[in-house]
């Protein structure tokens, strides 16, 4: 089944660059499916979706960011001050993740899903703050986004986005910085996501800790170049559409996970 990865890899980079969200939102439950026909331990499976998903943004946040860097788009002086948070808090988010059951997070992963389809679907909005918060603030918020984004296996941006865009950030910022965030926040949970799993029983085959190795190969393959071409194909549709059209997709999605 090994053909299933790069297939996964052009759907998730599509969507990632058609919806503007991270691909880690399709990656974890096409994965789950993938695994489940595979014979995947139950008990592992979900811990190996979300350490995999995570390990393909390591390289697909590196484009990412460095395109928003060449564009100006990058706050890194916000970056420098939410990193400490970002790497305690994604560390926190896996070690958390290793102790829950695999119904557990597969569950909480359901309730996410739709969560953020509600946010999609509304255009909900967070509230505006005079300014960016000090650097205990910023140590918090990154903690925050850390924590999310390595128990449900996504880059960060879905969380990130909106926080940065309270701290009256212009879109193309948060955006930018959001991208150039997801490379730390990625790199640390799936090196983590190998040390916890690493004596993990039931473990497949080709799964180091709880990263799958061909998985990982055939996403990274597939997803950079469909994801230029989700971007393309984002500037010819309206975006409140494309909005509301992935946040179906998600409810699908969240629906799934809490009802099978």
């Amino acid at each position: 089944m090994w053909w299933w990865y790069p297939l996964l890899g052009a759907v998730a980079g599509m969507i990632a660059g058609l919806f503007g969200i991270g691909g880690g939102l399709v990656i974890v439950p096409v994965l789950a499916a993938a695994f489940v026909l595979q014979g995947v331990a139950p008990e592992v499976l979900m811990h190996l979706a979300i350490g995999t998903s995570l390990a393909t943004i390591v390289v697909t946040s590196l484009s990412s960011a460095r395109a928003h860097h060449e564009r100006g788009a990058v706050r890194l002086d916000w970056l420098k001050r939410l990193l400490p948070g970002l790497v305690v808090g994604t560390g926190l988010g896996v070690v958390l993740a290793s102790e829950l059951s695999g119904e557990t997070l597969k569950l909480a992963f359901g309730v996410f899903v739709l969560l953020v389809a509600a946010k999609l679907g509304l255009d909900l909005k967070v509230g505006q703050m005079a300014q960016a918060p000090g650097r205990v603030g910023q140590f918090v918020g990154g903690s925050t986004v850390g924590v999310i984004s390595s128990l449900f296996g996504i880059g960060g941006g879905t969380v990130m986005v909106p926080m940065l865009s309270s701290w009256q950030a212009r879109m193309t910022e948060a955006v930018g910085t959001a991208a150039a965030a997801g490379f730390p926040i990625a790199l640390t949970a799936a090196l983590t996501n190998i040390v916890v799993g690493w004596h993990a029983p039931n473990l497949p085959e080709h799964a180091i800790g709880y990263v799958h190795w061909v998985a990982w190969l055939g996403i990274v393959l597939a997803s950079v170049p469909f994801a230029r071409l989700g971007a393309r194909l984002a500037h010819a549709l309206p975006a409140l559409l494309l909005k509301r059209l992935f946040a179906l997709i998600l409810v699908v999605v969240g629906l799934r996970f809490l009802l099978a």
